[in-house]
């Protein structure tokens, strides 16, 4: 007997529903008709038991035997780093004690996913596989190939939940806004009862860190830490104390880090769905967190899945523009030396180094400040997307794979159906840090330096400079290209290639298959605002 269910490559996939209980070979032995095969839950960006469908349908069927796999090949990609493996084993140990009192195991099993899951299945016989739907990296995407192709050889029913607002198939964008809504209507489906675990476990292997895993080490002091509690607690105290500016102080390195949300490394890795934290915020509108930033936070939760929609429904953006046109704009690879600046924070420009200092050691900052380090990287250096994505990736601690690559790609100016955002670095420095306060927290090599001087060293007055003992070029390097030649350059590059034959026609193919649904007058549909 067959049945539809939604597959991981945006098609529907066919799945052979299980054969009746009989004799089957279970860890050497037969098991008996009378021992039931597990419902195994295969958590991946997942971690939590609150408003986790695969872990409820489960445990309405019979034992339940969570798992989670490490996978090397995952945990060794470009995009991964040791940053994402701590927060992740800090919400793995909490959400092993979570299943604990609800009386099942976190069984984990390291290696190569089909291989893990076939071993499982000759020790215990399970039938039913579970989990959410995963809008992942190239490796990500090609093991759930792998995964659907095993579970549909060996007669394993793979059922998979949509956990956010990622519509999967997506045939076009019409009418999506519409379908996030509906799913963030509902609220957030309970934790399970206690649920009864296998008569028989298998065995588990240890839950590595860090260095056992051999993930390079950093200089960094992240205060965000993984787990479904940590995440419950950082929401009620956006919504009953740091978000009340957080529509005004967004925007700002200075004030970001306290009044936003900072839930998204909680969304990216699962330990809060996003429902969750929609529902809160529906709740709270208007008192006790005040209109104007209930409505910012609600949008940017759509737009949220907005951008990871892309990546589900075009996965190719990871290796190539959204329009094919701008594949060769960049010159690939090269120059390291501008590369090597940037990401180290030594570009000359006080306001790029200081912001990419301090994501550096915290793993976050605000959106404002990741789009100007992109549009740095991509129209002063005049760098390849695809040439510090990678390097990006592994300083967000909530990086969230369709969201990076679409908004690297966005910011980047290749998408073609958004307008070039370049930023200025002395002018987002003087509106957003007017006094130097964040500049002197991570260039103390500029702290000596007054007010007006600070966001441009490099035209402090010889005379000044000896005073303080400050040497342009050798105190803090000089800046590394000149910023409105490298604009000017940089306009020049795209408004030809605007005028090659094609263009226009290209163009609008991304914008009917990514582009967003606005009303007329230019508003983009906005989320409701209560259930």
């Amino acid at each position: 007997m067959a049945a539809q269910v939604e597959g991981p490559l945006g098609q529907r996939a066919l799945l052979l529903r299980a054969l009746p209980a009989e004799s089957i070979l279970c860890s050497g032995n037969l098991m008996t008709e009378t021992e039931t095969a597990p419902e195994v839950v295969w958590f991946k960006r997942d971690l939590r038991v609150r408003d986790h469908a695969p872990l409820r349908e489960a445990a309405r069927r019979g034992p339940v035997l969570p798992l989670y796999l490490l996978e090397p090949e995952i945990h060794r990609s470009a995009d991964f780093d040791r940053l994402h493996w701590n927060f992740i084993r800090e919400a793995l140990l909490e959400l092993g004690k979570s299943l604990e009192q609800l009386g099942l195991p976190l069984i984990f099993r390291e290696g190569e996913a089909v291989e893990a899951l076939e071993e499982l299945r000759r020790e215990t016989g399970f039938r039913r596989l579970w989990s959410h739907q995963e809008t992942g990296n190239a490796l990500s995407y090609a093991r759930d190939r792998r995964v659907m192709k095993w579970s549909r050889q060996q007669g394993v029913e793979w059922r998979e939940f949509p956990q956010n607002g990622v519509v999967r198939p997506l045939r076009n964008r019409d009418g999506w806004s519409k379908r996030w809504n509906e799913r963030m209507k509902g609220p957030p489906l309970p934790p399970p009862a206690p649920a009864r675990a296998p008569s028989r476990l298998p065995t588990s292997a240890p839950l590595p860190t860090s260095n056992t895993l051999g993930l390079a080490s950093r200089s960094g002091d992240a205060d965000l830490t993984g787990g479904e509690a940590r995440g419950h607690a950082i929401l009620q105290s956006f919504i009953h104390e740091r978000g009340h500016a957080y529509h005004r102080e967004m925007s700002s390195p200075v004030t970001a880090y306290a009044s936003c949300s900072r839930l998204s490394p909680y969304f990216a890795w699962g330990c809060l769905s996003i429902r969750t934290a929609v529902h809160a915020v529906r709740e709270a509108y208007g008192d006790p967190i005040p209109a104007a930033s209930a409505r910012s936070f609600l949008s940017r939760c759509h737009w949220h899945c907005h951008f990871m929609q892309k990546l589900e429904d075009e996965p190719e953006i990871e290796f190539h523009p959204f329009l094919r046109t701008f594949e060769n704009l960049r010159p690939r690879g090269e120059p390291r030396d501008l590369l090597a600046a940037w990401c180290e924070g030594r570009t000359g420009y006080p306001f790029v180094d200081a912001c990419m200092r301090s994501l550096r050691w915290n793993g976050w900052i605000n959106f404002r400040m990741r789009a100007m380090l992109v549009s740095f990287a991509a129209y002063d250096l005049w760098i390849d997307w695809r040439d510090f994505h990678p390097f990006l990736a592994r300083q967000f601690i909530d990086y969230e794979p369709g969201i990076h690559l679409s908004q690297i790609q966005m910011q980047s100016g290749v998408t073609g159906i958004n307008t070039l955002r370049i930023y200025n670095p002395v002018k987002q420095g003087l509106d957003h840090d007017p006094d130097g306060t964040f500049l002197r927290r991570w260039l103390p090599e500029l702290e000596a330096l007054p007010g007006q001087w600070i966001h441009q060293p490099w035209l402090v007055p010889a005379e000044m400079a000896a005073r303080l003992g400050f040497r342009p070029g050798h105190t803090y390097p000089l800046p590394i290209v000149d910023h409105a030649g490298a604009v000017r350059a940089a306009r020049a590059a795209f408004s030809k290639i605007r005028k090659t034959e094609g263009y226009a026609a290209e163009r609008e193919k991304v914008r009917k298959r990514h582009g967003s649904r606005k009303r007329p007058g230019g508003r983009t549909a906005s989320p409701s605002r209560r259930p």
